[in-house]
């Protein structure tokens, strides 16, 4: 079903990428990345994390990035808090190993991290836990409508 929501996000919006089902999960960095034969750090892995107001965003950082509290209470005002498994697939319309940065409720905005420049293509989730899709970062921001961040720490 969650497939199906982004093939049509993708058909709607004039998005050419092909999605990849895979036969094995990918629901976490290591699977993914082991399933598609990349880096870790290729995967785009999608955080649905709530605000302070209690609105949720979606934030796309590289597979082997992670949270900087700091540069993230910068940017959003708030202690980074990610969605319960069981707020994840009511808020974001995903279920834990499949959330993406495509096809989401209104309401929910898209940042994608800084971390993703290290790479020329990346590969979210395509809305379940055994698919991806690749993107340029130019064909990701432009399929996202993301604004981009820096909130990860360096490496």
């Amino acid at each position: 079903m969650s497939y199906e929501r982004v093939k049509k996000y993708f058909y709607e919006h004039n998005i050419p990428n092909e999605i990849i089902l895979l036969e094995e999960s990918s629901a976490t960095v290591d699977l993914a990345a082991k399933a598609l034969g990349r880096e870790p750090g290729e995967i785009a892995k999608s955080l649905a994390l709530k605000l302070k107001d209690g609105s949720v965003i979606i934030v796309v950082v590289c597979g082997t990035a992670r949270i900087d509290n700091r540069k993230y209470k910068e940017a959003f005002q708030c202690k980074a808090q990610m969605l319960k498994t069981e707020e994840t697939l009511s808020s974001t319309g995903y279920p834990v190993g499949g959330v993406c940065p495509f096809a989401l409720p209104d309401g929910v905005k898209v940042y994608l991290d800084e971390s993703l420049k290290k790479y020329d293509k990346v590969y979210p989730a395509a809305g379940t836990s055994n698919s991806a899709v690749r993107f340029t970062l130019k064909e990701l921001e432009q399929a996202t409508g993301g604004t981009w961040v820096r909130i990860t720490q360096d490496s």
